[in-house]
């Protein structure tokens, strides 16, 4: 672990490498990205987390619709400069077959809902944001993208270990069912969406439901000049609550987190579906670049080369990166989200629901 991160660092490249990256800088990046679970050990043990409900007074706050949507929309800004930026060491896009451009259409569609239609159309309100975490999150999300371009792009990254031969890949020795891989992507993509959509917005609901409760009856309390004063606000900041045991709330607090896990198990899935450096067309390959030596896969991602591999697909590093990242991000929050819970309204309330495992206490 210490020598591929003294490798990574030792990699250093002009800031034109890295917009959209070259080969040269597309290994350490990705090399670098796949060790993200590792530095999510700090989450599961510092509660700090200055956003939505347990943001603080800071005068480094951001406004929370602004934050959130500008660190949101740097991994859809990124990935998609990337692939229309001309490079000499891909592609073009007229080469490039339509299972990348689906592979673009998935993350796009999701983060154009996470950056523009949660935040300013759908939730009632968003807490401000510490720019520590915006900043965090930018960082993420352009990692993310420029592993996803560079992959989409072309580039191919030979990994230790490796369980796909093209000879395994080739359609004679591919079960029937192999190619419909992608095709339950989508599926679990849009229902992992869907899910994560209705959700979210079951919570804002809730909270709308709250919030005009408490100004109704703070309007009863209050004389003419103290209602002018609270009108002046926005009667939705900070109004939180715990949604009832019932539908997708029924056995974990946290359902949006597993539906967005689906997802990117989902897109990961569609992933099994882009062409490899080998199987492009023969003006693209010339044109692409294979990337040497191997890259070592971090341990917790050898798995899911070797399924791959039986499977006869070639791995979708990126994507898998990314769903294992995701995963390992968001657990510690839902983690110290059900504690907030608890300690705001008690364990009656939480009804021994687990933050994201059913019936699990301490998850």
């Amino acid at each position: 672990m210490g020598a591929t991160i003294s490798t990574y660092w030792r990699a250093m490249f002009p800031i034109a490498e890295l917009f959209p990256p070259t080969p040269a800088a597309y290994k350490p990046i990705i090399c670098g990205f796949q060790y993200f679970p590792l530095m999510t050990v700090a989450q599961w043990v510092l509660s700090w987390h200055p956003a939505g409900k347990t943001s603080t007074e800071s005068i480094f706050n951001i406004p929370g619709r602004i934050a959130w949507s500008a660190m949101e929309l740097v991994g859809p800004i990124n990935l998609i400069y990337s692939m229309v930026t001309p490079s000499p060491y891909a592609p073009s896009l007229t080469d490039l077959p339509m299972s990348n451009f689906l592979v673009v259409t998935l993350y796009c569609t999701h983060y154009f809902n996470r950056a523009i239609i949660s935040p300013f159309f759908s939730a009632p309100s968003m807490s401000p944001i510490h720019v520590t975490i915006m900043s965090f999150a930018m960082l993420f999300n352009w990692f993310n993208s420029a592993c996803l371009a560079g992959w989409l792009r072309g580039y191919t990254v030979p990994t230790i270990p490796s369980f796909y031969t093209a000879s395994s890949g080739s359609p004679s020795s591919r079960s029937a069912v192999v190619d419909l891989l992608p095709t339950v992507g989508v599926i679990l993509f849009a229902v992992g969406m869907a899910g994560n959509i209705y959700s979210e917005t079951t919570l804002f609901r809730l909270r709308r439901k709250e919030a005009e409760k408490r100004a109704a009856k703070k309007s009863d309390d209050e004389n003419p000049v103290g209602n002018e004063a609270q009108g002046s606000g926005n009667k939705f900041h900070k109004v939180y609550v715990i949604p009832p045991a019932s539908g997708v709330f029924r056995h974990i607090l946290y359902p949006h987190y597993v539906f967005e896990w689906l997802e990117w198990i989902g897109f990961a899935l569609v992933g099994t579906a882009v062409a490899p450096f080998s199987a492009l067309p023969a003006s693209a390959s010339s044109s692409s670049m294979a990337i040497t030596p191997p890259l070592r896969l971090a341990p917790w991602l050898v798995p899911a080369a070797w399924v791959t591999g039986k499977l006869a697909v070639p791995l979708p590093l990126p994507a898998v990166v990314f769903a294992a990242n995701a995963i390992t991000n968001m657990l510690p929050h839902a983690r110290w989200g059900r504690k907030w819970y608890v300690e705001k309204f008690g364990e009656k309330a939480v009804a021994g629901r687990g933050a994201v495992l059913p019936g699990c206490a301490w998850m």
